[in-house]
């Protein structure tokens, strides 16, 4: 009787560690924030309060929504071409010696190279336009996906592949049987990586070559030494990651459902 009232209440402390915290010290971090700003006198063009940057969705809310959608689509559309490149080649680089003795050193080597300073080829490739953005998107975030899931191909339960070989089965069937569910961990723990980086390859895109998206309106502003509507499109920008995060998540649950039952 006791375990049974002590189980809810253990459930009940984990949940308040969960969400409570991390809330208590957002909260805490926006009043020293405020505190401090309003004590020292900091102009707002140079920091302004969370106050100040609430107040001035008022002004900009529909330009934001309008620039979200040009961010946000493009992001979810090379969230999914990563997805889709990043499996593909690590299902590749897995059955093939010969691609991944070719291949992964060059993965490799372009993961040392900064990022940033690839954005302005991609433009001068594939001009000012949508392609550019996506393609560059989907470049940096395609590897985390692609390694993750590598790495779940290659760890597959020993006992279940010397087990698949005893009965006979098949170089296919033992891979689509036993590593690609045993990989699927892996691949959505990369796709959580990755969906961050779709949204951070957008908006370098947007930096370089754009007339919208958020990275555009961050330009903008930035010209109009309007500090608080930055703050404002970042935090529309932590939105729009937070939302790929989660259907990440809700994805890798679904998928987790469906496979046990």
């Amino acid at each position: 009787m006791k375990r049974a009232v002590l189980r809810p209440a253990n459930a009940q402390l984990e949940g308040l560690s969960t969400f409570g915290l991390p809330i208590g010290l957002g909260v805490f971090i926006l009043v020293v924030w405020q505190f401090v700003v309003r004590r020292a006198g900091i102009p707002q063009v140079i920091l302004p309060a969370p106050t100040d940057i609430l107040v001035s969705f008022d002004g900009i809310l529909g330009v934001l929504a309008h620039h979200a959608w040009a961010s946000g689509s493009e992001s979810l559309i090379a969230f999914l071409l990563a997805a889709i490149l990043g499996a593909g080649v690590a299902i590749l680089l897995c059955i093939s010696k010969l691609a991944y003795e070719a291949i992964y050193p060059h993965m490799v080597l372009f993961q040392l190279i900064p990022k940033i300073a690839l954005a302005p080829l991609f433009t001068f490739w594939l001009g000012i336009a949508a392609p550019s953005r996506l393609t560059y998107a989907t470049f940096i975030a395609f590897f985390p996906v692609a390694l993750a899931m590598m790495t779940g191909l290659e760890r597959a339960d020993a006992n279940a592949l010397r087990l698949c070989r005893a009965v006979g089965a098949s170089r296919w069937q033992t891979f689509f049987s036993v590593q690609v569910p045993y990989s699927l961990p892996y691949f959505f723990s990369g796709l959580k990586i990755a969906a961050t980086m779709a949204v951070i390859g957008i908006v370098v895109g947007e930096f370089i070559s754009a007339k919208e998206g958020l990275g555009y309106y961050i330009l903008y502003a930035g010209s109009r030494g309007e500090t608080a509507h930055i703050f404002a499109a970042m935090i529309v920008l932590c939105a729009i990651g937070l939302l790929l995060y989660g259907l990440t998540v809700k994805a890798e649950r679904m998928m987790q459902a469906w496979w046990r039952g």
